[in-house]
C-alpha cells in the first residue's frame, strides 16, 4: 500500500485516505496507491462499503500539475490510460462508494468522487472541472461522468467555463447528495463530512453483499446501453442472486418474520 493512499477498515467500512499533503494534488504514486486500495477493498470480506477521504482541509485539487506540464504528447500517450485507470478503479468497486468531499475537489479530485456512488460535501467546499483553464480537458472521466450525472447542459457549462461551484450550488445541480456543515462534530472531535458518510453507508454494513453487488452491477452498466439491453443484464443478474445465501435466508425470513428481519451472511 502506498504511503500516500491507505485503506482504513473499521466496522464493516472502508476508508481510502488520501494523504499527500497540502492538496493531495493525484500524482503518479496516488494514481497507483487509488488503484491498489480500490482492489484492496473490492477484495476484502471485512469491508461492506467504501468511502474515500482526503483529511478535514482537502479532498484533491486535482492531478500533479508541475508533473504533467514537462510531458510531451508521446508522454501522455503513454500516461493517458492510467490517467483514466484510477477512476475506473474506484468506480469498478462492487460495493457502495461514497465520497467525502472537504476543501476542494477540482479537476482530478471531482474525477475521484464522480466515481463513487454518492457524494457528500462540507459546506465550504468547492467542486469543478477547471481543466479548460489550462488548455486542456478533463482526463479522467469528467467528460463522461458529469454530464450523465448531472445533465449535457450543466457539464457543458461547467467544462467550458471551468468555474467552482460551492456545496451548495452542488447539491442543487444534482453534483452531490448531502451538504453538512463544518463544524458540526467539532466537540467530538471529527469531520462531519465523514460522520455524515459514515452514517450514510452505515446501512449497507450487514447486507446481502451479493444483491447488492448484481444491484450496482445492473445499473452501472445498464446505464451505457438501450433499455432493451439494459433489461436483460437485469434478468440475468436476477438469476444469478438466486444462488447465494442470503436470497434464501431473506426469503425464508420474509415468510416467517415479514420484511426487514433477515441477518445476512454476504454468501
Amino acid at each position: 500500500m502506498s504511503e500516500v493512499v491507505r485503506l482504513e477498515v473499521e466496522d464493516g467500512i472502508g476508508i481510502i485516505r488520501l494523504d499527500r499533503p497540502p492538496m493531495n494534488a493525484l500524482n503518479d504514486e496516488m494514481q497507483l496507491g487509488i488503484i491498489a486500495a480500490a482492489q484492496e477493498a473490492t477484495d476484502r470480506k471485512d469491508v461492506s462499503a467504501v468511502i474515500v477521504y482526503g483529511g478535514e482541509k482537502v479532498f484533491a485539487a486535482g492531478v500533479d500539475i508541475k508533473q504533467m506540464a514537462q510531458m510531451s504528447y508521446t508522454d501522455m500517450v503513454d500516461a493517458s490510460m492510467r490517467v483514466q485507470d484510477f477512476t475506473r478503479a474506484l468506480a469498478r468497486i462492487p460495493k457502495p462508494t461514497v465520497a467525502a468531499v472537504t476543501g476542494y475537489a477540482l479537476g482530478g479530485g471531482c474525477e475521484v468522487a464522480l466515481a463513487c456512488d454518492f457524494r457528500i460535501a462540507a459546506r465550504g467546499a468547492k467542486l469543478g472541472q477547471p481543466e479548460v483553464l489550462l488548455g486542456v480537458i478533463p482526463g479522467a472521466g469528467g467528460s463522461q461522468r458529469l454530464p450523465r450525472l448531472i445533465g449535457v447542459s450543466k457539464a457543458k457549462d461547467l467544462i467550458f467555463t471551468g468555474r467552482f461551484v460551492d456545496a451548495d450550488e452542488a447539491l442543487e445541480i444534482g453534483l452531490v447528495d448531502e451538504v453538512v456543515d463544518r463544524d458540526g462534530d467539532s466537540e467530538q472531535g471529527t469531520c462531519p463530512v465523514l460522520s455524515a458518510a459514515k452514517a450514510m453507508v452505515q446501512r449497507y454494513v450487514g447486507g446481502p453483499a451479493y444483491a447488492i453487488r448484481a444491484a450496482k452491477e445492473a445499473i452501472d452498466s445498464g446505464m451505457e446501453v438501450d433499455l432493451q439491453s439494459g433489461l436483460e443484464i437485469e434478468r440475468q443478474q436476477f438469476a444469478a442472486v438466486f444462488a447465494t445465501k442470503d436470497r434464501t435466508t431473506g426469503m425464508a425470513s420474509f415468510l416467517e418474520s415479514g420484511p426487514g428481519k433477515a441477518t445476512f451472511e454476504g454468501a
